[in-house]
C-alpha cells in the first residue's frame, strides 16, 4: 500500500489496534483496582465515580471506533458518545484534586489539553478531515486515556492504593 493510499484509507493500522488492545488493558486494570477497593467505596465522592465511569466508558468505546467500520452513522453515534465522555472526564477532573484543594498536579495539564482537542477532533470529524480527526482521536487515546491512565496508579492515588495494596 502506498503511503498515499495508506493516508486516505480509513481501516485500523497497527497503531490504532495496538491502541485498543492498551485501552482494554487499562480498562482491566481499573476494574481489578474497583474490585479490590470494595470496601472503600462508600467514602469515595460521587465527582470520583463520575470521573471513574465515564473514563471507562471511553476505554470500551475506544476499541470499538477503532477497530470497527468508520463512516457509519453507528461510528459516529458511538464517536459522540466517546467524544462526550473524555469531554466529561477532563471536566470533572478538574473538581478531582489532590488531598490539598485546589491543588493541580501536571496530569491535570492534560485535561485542559482534552477540553481543547475534543472540539477540534468532532469539527474534523465533521468536516470530513479524516487526517486530522484520526491525529486527534490518536493524541487524546494516548495523552488523555494512556499517559493520564497509567499515572493515576502509582504515588498512592486511590486506584493505585487500591490495585497495590
Amino acid at each position: 500500500m502506498t503511503a498515499a493510499l495508506a493516508a486516505r484509507s480509513t481501516a485500523p493500522d497497527r497503531l490504532e489496534k495496538a491502541l485498543g488492545v492498551l485501552a482494554l488493558v487499562m480498562l482491566a486494570f481499573i476494574v481489578a483496582a474497583l474490585f479490590k477497593g470494595i470496601a472503600d467505596w462508600p467514602a469515595i465522592p460521587s465527582g470520583i465515580w463520575l470521573h471513574l465511569a465515564s473514563i471507562m466508558l471511553a476505554l470500551i468505546l475506544t476499541p470499538v471506533l477503532l477497530w470497527r467500520q468508520r463512516g457509519t452513522t453507528a461510528h459516529r453515534t458511538l464517536g459522540y458518545v466517546w467524544s462526550g465522555a473524555m469531554f466529561l472526564t477532563a471536566v470533572d477532573s478538574l473538581f478531582v484534586t489532590t488531598s490539598n484543594p485546589g491543588h493541580f498536579s501536571p496530569i491535570h495539564i492534560l485535561s485542559v489539553m482534552t477540553i481543547v482537542l475534543v472540539p477540534v477532533l468532532v469539527l474534523a470529524a465533521r468536516s470530513h478531515n479524516v487526517a486530522r480527526h484520526r491525529r486527534t482521536v490518536r493524541g487524546l487515546i494516548i495523552g488523555a486515556l494512556l499517559i493520564a491512565g497509567f499515572f493515576t496508579f502509582p504515588f498512592n492515588r486511590l486506584l493505585g492504593h487500591w490495585l497495590f495494596s
